[in-house]
């Protein structure tokens, strides 16, 4: 017994010396044949760990197994791949790739190759692009390009993500590029409705491009530089992402395609909890239960992503018109993100060719549901935290009190939070080639959304402060925005002996505008969540067109604020707060507020660049 257990000491001790001698660190320099090359990408094969290099050219990775294979790029040279085979040190040359040299990037009202590109751009096309089921377009290129950091706001599926080209710009204003979706510039802003705090704390930020489908997405160029941004203007400060989509390029018979993707998630890690015996032992109340509050929010979720393709190349033009349906489901409970999306791309030519048409169209359907989760909630205040902190011999019922806590259970059963975003883009170009040399081109777009969201604490809420318990609380956001463009730009090239001459003009009219409503009730005589939110919108309807003067107005006696709501009382507006029986007897609300806005931003601007080079 004695010799077998020394023999399993001796085996597992030799695994774990194996397993530690599989990991190392591994640095080194790279350079082509001038010097070190800043900003090049080192990344081990087959993952998506890496580095970049400094500005001498110097990177370190850590935790490579020895068996691994680095591999080495830059935008213009020759991709390596170096096998580690034990090394800690491995310094590589790129050399420059010709072909790469000539690939077409798309930048802005135009295109050029990468070794004619006079400012610093990058594109990543979608050969390139990460696999899996992708739930907004900049998560293709995450990793993909040197100095551009891309981060999820959570893991919520949907949730916001931030881009930065170069780092952070600036400390208190918006630091996100500008993006550029077939020649349409589109807002940075969050197009979904944003909610109120119903006693979770502020909501999070929902992906403005969630409702482009990765899949009909041919490349992405990113313009990091003052050169490269410039005929933006300021919009372009924090760079521009211009992202192309794809046309029926292929398939002169028309040709159909289906792609499918299934990707299976669990929590990665939890935390390390007392068991039940361990919280009685150390003086917690016993409560006669025993419920891992882990495992009863968590949940391995199966998500699907499903598309489907037409496209036909018939001579003087070319189509191409998708369909894709995903479902993404959260690792926690009530947390999933429907995305319906159809796309076509239309291009024709006229007139021997001299006429280019182009029409680009997407409409998409969006629904979003979250979980009782909020950063600005507290320790102890949303499903996460109660999780951790509730007591685990508390039964998994949702009525059962758990004050001064919360009962996770309670939090999942009793409330809600759902988001429906309607959203079309649209994009319609006129090219003529007046001559050889000169062209001109009208580009009108229009950019389309609507979004609702409904957010719901019913009354049978346990331990919230802000007075949802006994009274229910809900939210009601609406919010419509509309984006339209015109642009017209004239081109002139000319090739000489020994140069290129590249000048372009245009003017360009975009306007944004913003409008909503946001409406925030309490006090509620059903505990039927989705009646809950009937009645707010009823409460809205019956009230709105005799405040229609004023951008807010509110009745009644908020728990947490008592003069939220009394303005209009102490004005004799309305005679009593219960505004919402019409129609739904018996379900009076207690206080009601409301908040409107509309507002438009323009812009026009004339542009010109020109350019001049060797040919």
């Amino acid at each position: 017994m004695k010799i077998m257990l020394l023999k399993n000491l001796v085996m597992v001790a030799a695994f774990l010396s194996f397993g530690i001698a599989q990991a190392q660190d591994v640095s080194g320099t790279v350079s082509d044949a001038s010097g070190p090359l800043p900003g090049a990408s080192v990344v081990i094969k087959g993952t998506t760990t890496g580095a970049q290099t400094d500005f001498d050219g110097n990177y370190a990775i850590s935790g490579v197994p020895e068996d691994a294979t680095l591999i080495f790029s830059y935008i213009g040279y020759a991709s390596q791949e170096v096998p580690v085979n034990g090394q800690s040190t491995l310094n590589i040359t790129l050399q420059e790739d010709a072909q790469a040299l000539d690939e077409v990037v798309i930048i802005g009202y135009g295109s050029t190759t990468i070794k004619d590109a006079t400012g610093s751009v990058s594109s990543v096309t979608s050969e390139d692009f990460n696999k899996g089921v992708i739930s907004s377009p900049e998560q293709l290129i995450q990793g993909k390009t040197a100095g551009v950091q891309i981060s999820q706001s959570s893991g919520e599926p949907g949730a916001g993500i931030s881009l930065r080209i170069r780092g952070t710009g600036s400390v208190r204003g918006n630091n996100s590029p500008l993006f550029v979706i077939d020649g349409v510039p589109v807002s940075n802003e969050s197009v979904s409705a944003s909610g109120a705090d119903v006693g979770v704390g502020s909501s999070e930020s929902k992906n403005p491009l969630n409702f482009l489908n990765p899949n009909d997405i041919e490349s992405m160029s990113i313009l990091k530089d003052a050169s490269a941004t410039a005929i933006y203007g300021s919009r372009g400060a924090n760079g521009v992402v211009v992202i192309t989509t794809k046309s029926g390029k292929g398939g002169a018979d028309g040709q159909w395609n289906f792609s499918t993707n299934l990707n299976i998630a669990h929590v990665a890690n939890k935390y390390d909890l007392l068991t039940t015996d361990e919280f009685v032992e150390r003086g917690g109340a016993d409560l006669g239960s025993a419920t891992d509050w882990q495992d009863y929010i968590f949940r391995t979720s199966a998500s699907a992503d499903n598309n489907l393709a037409y496209s036909k190349n018939y001579g003087s033009g070319n189509v191409r018109a998708t369909f894709g349906y995903s479902k993404q489901f959260g690792v926690i409970e009530n947390t999933d993100l429907e995305r319906i999306t159809g796309r076509i791309n239309v291009n024709q030519r006229f007139f021997k060719d001299k006429l280019t048409v182009g029409f680009q169209g997407t409409i998409s359907r969006i629904n979003d549901r979250a979980p009782f989760v909020s950063r600005t909630s507290g320790s102890l205040g949303d499903l996460l935290a109660a999780a951790y902190y509730s007591n685990p011999t508390l039964p998994s019922n949702p009525n059962a009190s758990a004050e001064p806590d919360r009962n996770p259970a309670n939090l999942l059963e009793y409330y809600d939070d759902n988001t429906n975003t309607n959203r079309v883009l649209g994009n319609l170009s006129l090219n003529y080639d007046i001559t050889d040399e000169f062209s001109a081109k009208l580009n009108i777009g229009i950019d389309k959304s609507d979004s609702s969201r409904d957010q719901v604490a019913g009354p049978q809420i346990l331990a919230l402060q802000n007075g949802a318990a006994n009274n229910g609380r809900a939210a009601v956001s609406n919010l419509d925005t509309e984006n339209r463009l015109m642009e017209f730009t004239v081109n002139y090239k000319k090739e000489f002996e020994n140069s290129r001459l590249d000048i372009l003009g245009g003017y360009s009219f975009q306007d944004f505008n913003r409008k909503g409503v946001n409406i925030l009730g309490q006090g509620y005589g059903s505990s039927d969540l989705n009646q809950i939110v009937k009645t707010t919108e009823q409460a809205y309807d019956d009230t709105k067109n005799l405040a229609s003067n004023y951008q807010a107005y509110g009745i009644g006696v908020f728990a947490d604020d008592p003069d939220a709501g009394n303005l209009f009382r102490v004005l004799g507006l309305f005679p009593n707060p219960n505004v919402a029986t019409r129609g739904l007897p018996g379900i009076p609300i207690d206080a009601f507020a409301v908040d409107t806005f509309d507002t438009t931003d323009e812009l026009q601007s004339f542009f010109w660049k020109s350019k001049l080079q060797p040919s």
